[in-house]
This record gives structure tokens, C-alpha cells and sequence, in this order.
């Protein structure tokens, strides 16, 4: 049997990182249905939910290094990116599929997509539905989109990214030398948060913020690589690190560190706008808080049979609800423009509405398509004998 064929169990995994994805991924779906409403009532509930992405890498990176760095004498490069492909790949599609069958829905929003050719629009699904991203020259809808049928798969492009690093560079550092390029990339977030612009990417002036990365134009390549580089190195580096680290040991870590990130993704922008205090204020949370948040979810256990079963829960419903709820929202934001003087508990019922069928979709899509779909390929693409 070839080494590549040989299909590795899932280590024991660590059930609070898994219900911190959970929560991180409800902050975002509130962050996406709330954002609709800013022209309107004039506020954004979830100030910072766009730093659950740069959270996400943190657990990318831990989790990657916990399940692969002592795997590589089983598996080669080629049987590592079969595995992650399993893993992510059958969601992407759905989350594509779903966006193109809804497409349509959000006339109100986004007028180009009445206007789209049929040669674009399938040319746009296929890249899609095969990670390619689109350009500019390719936007289907008007925001500039890698994937203008669900906006979020623009940071499972970088996640992809994040895995050929590991695989080709960064599994093969030292301690030391991942450590060094760590602080080095914590550079790129110091630089967009500050407003220093070192390589002139923002001619209009400094953004102070992370907020970007889903087009694909140097600007926003920048911003999506600086997002992903720190955070995905430093969850590897505290894998490593960890089995010789103290660990920090909550009593009902999961629910402290769950408070954690609603308050930080929910604190108002510092200074009442974008600038140079909320710019430290992003950079302290992606830099320090993020981590911290990693090592406490990694050193705390479960206690009680309920907090086991609610992370669980949230751990399965994270990656289907951040991937799938955003066709969602472009009808949400149709809808809005249509009605923006609908009474407010309206928009209330249309926010729960919407937060409710995302969910509920989410845990359809896991249990009938992308559980089934894993199965499958475990038993016949990654089992399967030279």
C-alpha cells in the first residue's frame, strides 16, 4: 500500500477550539445581517466581527500543525493536500452552487446581476466551483468578489493557501526559524492597522484597519496575505509550542473565552471611527488576544455534559454556517433596499429570520450533502489502494 493512500484517523480533538469556532462563526453571520443596516439606523451592532477571519487562521494554523507535524513520515505532500481537499472542498462547492441558485434574487442590491451574460455567469460558476479566483474584469454582481456567488469563500481561497505553505515551506522550519518569521509577519499587520503603508499600496491614504482581502487586486492580495500570514504561523507555532508551554487553565474556559470574543467583536470602534486608535486596538486583538484566546481553548476542558455537547454542536455547525449563509444575506440586502422604511421590528423579525435559516440550512447542508460527501471520499479516495 502506498504511503499517500493510507488513510490517517482524526487525532482527539479539542472540543473548546471547536465551540470557539462556532461562536466566532454566529459573531459573523450577526456581523454580515447587521451590516445592512448601517445606511439605515446609522450603526453596526458587531463593530469588529470582520476579526473573526484573522481568529479563524489562529485555530487554522493550531489545528493544522496539532493534526499533521508528526504525520509526515505516513503521508506525503500529495496525501495531505487529498485530506484538507476532503475536508474543505465539498463545502465550496455547495456554498457556490448555493450562491448561483439565488443569484438572481438580489436584483434590488446588486443591478449587475440582472445584467450578466450567460457565458460569464457559468464561467464565474466554474471557477467557483473550482477555487480559481475572478478578477476584476469577471465581477458578476459589483463588489469586485473572487466569488460573486458567496462572498465569504474568498478567505477559503486563502486557507488553501495557508495549507500549500505548510505542506511545502513551513512544516519543514524549526522552532526558532517559524518563531523569527512570525514576528516578521507581524510586521504586515502593524503596517495596515497603523497606517504606515510602507509599500504604497493605499494612494487615497491609510485604512488603519484589516478589512479586505476579497478581490483580487494588488491592494487587496496584500491585505488578504497580511491577514492570513501572522495569525496561520502563529496557531502552528503554539502547536509546537504547546506540549512544553504552561498552559493557561480556565475553570469553564469555553464559556469565558466564548464572552471573550462576542466583546471583542462587539466593542464600538475606538475614537468613534476608523483611525489610528482602533488600528492598535485591531492590531492588540490579531497580535496578542487571539492567541491568548488559542492557549486558554487548548489548555481548558470541559466539565459538564452540557458545555461538551454545545461545543460539539457548534464545532459541526461553524464551517457549513460560514459558508453558506452569505447567498442569504445578498437577498437580505434586496430586500432591505426595497423596504427601507418598513417598521423596525420588521427588519428585527427579517434579521432573525434570516440568522435562523442560515442555521438551519448550515445543519442541512452538513447532514444530507457535505458528511456523506467526506464519507465517501474517505472510503474511496483516501483509503483506496495503489
Amino acid at each position: 500500500m502506498a504511503k499517500e493512500n493510507i488513510y490517517l484517523a482524526s487525532k482527539p480533538r479539542y472540543e473548546i477550539l471547536d465551540g470557539l469556532r462556532g461562536v466566532a462563526a454566529l459573531m459573523v453571520v450577526a456581523f454580515h445581517a447587521l451590516e445592512t443596516y448601517i445606511p439605515i439606523f446609522g450603526t453596526q451592532h458587531i463593530n469588529h466581527g470582520y476579526l473573526a477571519v484573522d481568529f479563524f487562521f489562529v485555530l487554522s494554523g493550531f489545528v493544522i500543525g496539532y493534526a499533521y507535524d508528526d504525520r509526515w513520515d505516513k503521508m506525503t505532500t500529495w496525501g495531505f493536500f487529498k485530506r484538507r481537499l476532503t475536508r474543505l472542498h465539498p463545502l465550496v462547492i455547495a456554498g457556490t452552487l448555493i450562491g448561483a441558485a439565488l443569484f438572481f434574487f438580489s436584483g434590488s442590491a446588486f443591478p449587475m446581476t440582472l445584467e450578466v451574460p450567460a457565458w460569464k455567469f457559468f464561467l464565474c460558476l466554474a471557477m467557483g466551483l473550482l477555487m480559481i479566483p475572478c478578477g476584476p474584469g469577471l465581477d458578476i454582481r459589483g463588489w469586485q468578489e473572487t466569488n460573486s456567488f458567496d462572498g465569504p469563500i474568498w478567505s477559503l481561497t486563502l486557507e488553501y493557501c495557508g495549507n500549500i505553505l505548510y505542506a511545502l515551506i513551513f512544516r519543514h522550519l524549526p522552532k526558532a526559524a517559524l518563531a523569527i518569521l512570525c514576528v516578521c509577519c507581524a510586521f504586515f499587520t502593524l503596517d495596515l492597522t497603523l497606517g504606515w503603508d510602507v509599500f504604497g499600496f493605499f494612494p487615497d491614504g491609510p485604512q488603519y484597519t484589516v478589512i479586505g482581502g476579497w478581490s483580487l487586486t494588488g491592494q487587496q492580495i496584500y491585505v488578504g496575505f497580511s491577514r492570513l500570514l501572522y495569525p496561520f504561523l502563529c496557531g502552528l507555532l503554539i502547536s509546537r509550542i504547546l506540549p512544553g508551554l504552561k498552559t493557561i487553565h480556565l475553570k469553564g474556559g469555553f464559556w469565558w473565552c466564548s464572552l471573550a470574543l462576542i466583546v471583542i467583536f462587539s466593542i464600538p470602534c475606538i475614537g468613534g471611527e476608523t483611525g489610528v486608535p482602533d488600528g492598535i486596538y485591531q492590531a492588540i486583538c490579531i497580535l496578542i488576544l487571539f492567541p491568548l484566546i488559542v492557549l486558554a481553548g487548548s489548555g481548558s476542558v470541559t466539565r459538564h455534559e452540557i458545555s461538551t455537547k454545545v461545543c460539539g454542536w457548534l464545532g459541526r455547525l461553524s464551517y457549513p454556517l460560514y459558508i453558506t449563509h452569505f447567498p442569504l444575506m445578498y437577498i437580505q440586502m434586496s430586500w432591505v433596499k426595497d423596504h427601507p422604511d418598513a417598521p423596525v421590528w420588521i427588519h428585527v423579525m427579517m434579521n432573525l429570520g434570516v440568522l435562523f435559516t442560515s442555521i438551519v440550512l448550515a445543519m442541512g447542508v452538513l447532514k444530507i450533502y457535505d458528511e456523506p460527501v467526506r464519507e465517501w471520499l474517505k472510503e474511496h479516495w483516501l483509503k483506496r489502494k495503489k
